[in-house]
């Protein structure tokens, strides 16, 4: 049997290909950055092409470094950076505008005006999610009503839809397609149905001729091209879903949290969507061939990491990012200062669109430092707010949380969140689990892992912090951080 898995991890700032063993250990890997692109206040952008150019650039790299060829990979799934927007020529494949990425609020007046008719959470009944600058509708929407004839194109079939998972397959496959998880981001999708709904349709004014076919997250749907030309392509998962499997969460009540660019706690809910009350979303949490599909509870947060970068590249307050933990430690606490980063607004579990990001609690003795540990205590805050949601929806009071992403590097952060959540924080050994868990819906669908038990198997705990603060101090704390946030509030 061919000897690896293949995963294509399409990111917020990067690419990257990771390939796989049977254990899920990493065999090879290679990554590449792409620009971030701000043309006005509120906008994010990036270029399609060069994401495609640097996925096939990361492919070509890893294989080579590990001596490999496309024919020692027995599969290859996708995770990508979910609700990022693409509209692009189906004659040439090249985009007719830069993609509009998921933190971009260039639609809120439009979630304004279709909030005014229903309410902010109008259609959650259908789709799960509330009326949001987050999700991919209204960026397409957008698109439609903004680049020169597009709407007439896109409704004569001459343009095509996708997020990026569907960029990358027609690139490396020609097939235009997107996975249930993903279609359940644009806010068009059925959630009972698992299909495109024609009154969200007609809501957005979106021609279905644009849009993807929908399909499972776990089977084979095409052989690539080069650079893996003869490869099944047989996973495709949105990057938070991806690293749910990847945790190996594959039961009712487990749940894990990223911390990268933004946070994305995500419970496994089973196979009934469970609608939330308290400001979380609902979505598809897998769909492995023929099986029903699974769901999650979500909370997302949109700015933890990116603040660590906004201090490094907008203020030099660093020079990297890894400094932050050393300079956070440089004073004993927080000086009562708190950061709340809502530079797009607040997400789960606000859903504040007029919200912006504040330095409260501000004095003369607040120093780099304070600013430093407060960006990192934002994170964990932002962490709790949506865990003390997730637990009210569910009902499940959270015995742990699996931890992964960037940020788990730094044990300040992981501590700090510990004991604001007063459970134990749990890093894996793979801390790769986003590319990890687009293998293994690959891995699955060709027969190269049996089932759901090889991948328990595989997880293993790698650290683990545990609470060690009072709850006195935890209550003031929490108190002071939601005062931050009431002030947040009501900017825009």
């Amino acid at each position: 049997m061919t000897r690896f898995i293949g995963a294509i991890d399409q990111g917020t700032t990067s690419s990257r290909f990771i390939v796989f063993d049977r254990t899920g250990a990493v065999v090879t890997m290679a990554q590449r950055e792409h620009r971030q692109i701000f043309r006005q206040p509120g906008w994010v952008e990036h270029d399609p092409m060069e994401i495609y150019r640097n996925t096939v650039a990361a492919i070509e790299q890893a294989l080579r470094s590990a001596d490999l060829a496309p024919s020692d990979l027995a599969a290859v799934g996708i995770a990508n950076q979910r609700e990022t927007t693409v509209l692009w020529n189906r004659e040439t494949g090249q985009p007719v505008h830069p993609a509009i990425v998921w933190q971009d609020t260039r639609v809120d007046p439009m979630v304004a005006e279709l909030a005014r008719d229903g309410g902010q959470d109008r259609l959650r009944a259908k789709t799960g999610l509330p009326l949001a600058s987050y999700f991919s509708a209204l960026k397409l929407r957008w698109l439609l009503d903004e680049v020169p004839y597009a709407y007439q194109r896109a409704e004569a079939g001459l343009l095509a839809f996708g997020t990026i998972d569907s960029w990358l397959m027609w690139h490396l496959t020609g097939e235009h397609i997107t996975d249930v998880t993903n279609a359940s981001r644009t806010q068009l999708m059925n959630l009972e149905t698992l299909d495109w709904d024609e009154e969200l349709l007609a809501l957005f004014g979106v021609p279905r001729a644009v849009l993807p076919r929908i399909v499972p997250s776990s089977c084979v749907y095409a052989e690539g091209w080069a650079p893996l030309a003869g490869v099944p392509i047989a996973g495709i998962l949105g990057d938070q879903q991806a690293a749910l499997m990847g945790q190996a969460c594959l039961r009712p009540g487990e749940a894990k949290n990223t911390y990268g660019t933004g946070s994305f706690l995500l419970m496994n809910t089973g196979t009934e969507p469970v609608r939330s009350r308290h400001g979380l979303i609902t979505t598809v949490a897998a769909k492995l061939g023929d099986q029903p599909a699974t769901y999650a509870l979500e909370g997302a947060i949109a700015i933890t990491g990116a603040l660590v970068q906004w201090l490094r590249d907008n203020l030099g307050l660093i020079k990297s990012s890894a400094d932050i933990e050393r300079l956070a430690l440089s004073v004993p606490d927080n000086g009562d200062v708190y950061f709340v980063p809502a530079f797009s607004g607040l997400y789960a579990p606000y859903w504040r669109a007029d919200a912006r990001g504040i330095i409260a609690g501000l004095t003369r003795f607040a120093g780099a430092g304070h600013i430093a540990r407060a960006a990192l205590e934002a994170t964990a805050y932002q962490v709790m707010d949506v865990v003390r949601a997730m637990e009210q929806d569910s009902g499940i009071d959270m015995e742990s949380l699996r931890a992964d992403g960037g940020m788990v590097a730094n044990g300040t952060l992981m501590q700090f969140q510990a004991d604001m959540l007063s459970v134990p924080v749990v890093r894996p050994s793979c801390l790769e689990t986003t590319a990890l868990g687009a293998a293994y819906a690959a891995g699955l669908a060709v027969g190269y892992w049996a089932g759901p038990d090889d991948l328990r198997a595989n997880w293993a705990e790698a650290a683990r912090w545990t609470p060690a603060m009072g709850s006195d101090q935890r209550a003031t704390l929490a108190a002071s951080w939601h005062k931050a946030v009431g002030r947040s509030m009501e900017w825009g």
